[in-house]
């Protein structure tokens, strides 16, 4: 049989394996488990700090002994990963963002007590330089304000250093810069840090779906009316995200990633086809804020589009989903 001829109604009744519950779970093509999950989170410096997220309903930026107990639930609800996203000073950040490269900057403490207390939950990291610049771009510039490639790459090879040394266990490189990946590969093997994971950013697109993030992480005000557009792809473009992967693929990364993701999920499916490497997604901050202002207004049931759209997700082909709704998420599929 053929999906173009298939069996004609009524020896074919499409509606015999909707019937029941049992039924429906026995066939079902695609599942979310908490296995699939990253969560994100943003840090800060200093000690019993809070901050909420205006733009980001339910998501706040923590000090590490405030993050320690999210690391924790995280460990219980058995969520695998959890991204660091830092929240850096106004006074340390600087053009050229050498506050990256800090050991003892706030990315690396965060890791060291996290790796120290939780050994088995696994830490990300974002490598790139917008939390860290006054002028909020992900690398350095040159006169006109461009963004120039390979010296933002030596300075990310070693950002990513910095936080391999602290024992992270996948450094993620979200900049978009050319080359970057193969960089930091080799600077990762020749320091002896063979088991690090790189995550890319392969397709990360100039999306108008990051604002709440930028909100988060303080660089909105930094990037003003700047945008990222000569260094992120044009979300117009498809057939640019297959290279972008392939490129980071034969560079040494382990694993890729689309941004943004349900606007997306055509690249997801694209790339998982042509590659079939482990997948991923990023559910962005947008996206979040999108479900959860229409859930706050009473317009969508937020538990059940939280899980729709993790599952479709699953469906379009990625291995797993970095999502703000992960905790709440896991809790829920603890009880089905």
């Amino acid at each position: 049989m053929h999906l173009s001829s298939p069996t004609p109604f009524p020896a074919s009744r499409p509606r015999r394996l909707r019937r029941d519950t049992f039924t429906r779970n026995l066939v079902r093509e695609h599942a979310v488990t908490v296995n699939d999950l990253i969560y994100p989170v943003f840090v800060l410096d200093g000690a019993n700090r809070r901050e909420a997220v205006g733009s980001m309903p339910g998501v706040e930026r923590l000090s590490l002994d405030l993050l320690l107990p999210v690391a924790e639930d995280c460990v219980k609800l058995g969520i695998p990963v959890m991204a660091l996203f830092p929240v850096i000073d106004a006074s340390l950040k600087t053009p050229d963002g050498k506050e990256a490269l800090n050991p003892d900057g706030l990315v690396p403490r965060v890791v060291r007590a996290l790796k120290k207390e939780f050994p088995d939950l696994g830490v990300m990291t974002d490598v790139a330089l917008d939390p860290f610049t006054s002028h909020g771009q992900d690398g350095l510039l040159d006169d006109t304000g461009y963004i120039l490639n390979d010296a933002t790459v030596e300075v990310l090879v070693g950002q990513a250093l910095t936080q391999a040394d602290a024992g992270v266990d996948i450094v993620a490189p979200s900049d978009m810069m050319d080359g970057r990946i193969g960089a930091i590969r080799d600077a990762l093997e020749a320091h002896g840090h063979v088991h690090t994971r790189i995550m890319a950013y392969s397709a990360k697109y100039a999306s108008a779906f990051y604002g709440p993030f930028r909100d988060a992480v303080g660089s909105a005000a930094n990037l003003g009316k700047s945008n990222k557009k000569v260094y992120q792809m044009d979300p117009g473009n498809s057939d640019e995200a297959l290279r972008e992967v392939a490129m980071d693929i034969a560079e040494g990364a382990d694993m890729v990633m689309v941004k943004p993701g349900m606007p997306y999920l055509d690249i997801v499916r694209r790339v998982k086809d042509e590659f079939r490497v482990p997948t991923f997604a990023y559910q962005v901050s947008g996206e979040y804020a999108m479900l959860k202002a229409a859930a706050q207004n009473g317009w969508l049931d937020h538990d059940a589009v939280m899980l729709e759209s993790l599952l479709a997700f699953k469906r379009a082909g990625a291995d797993g989903v970095l999502t703000y709704f992960a905790r709440d998420a896991a809790r829920l599929l603890q009880k089905q």
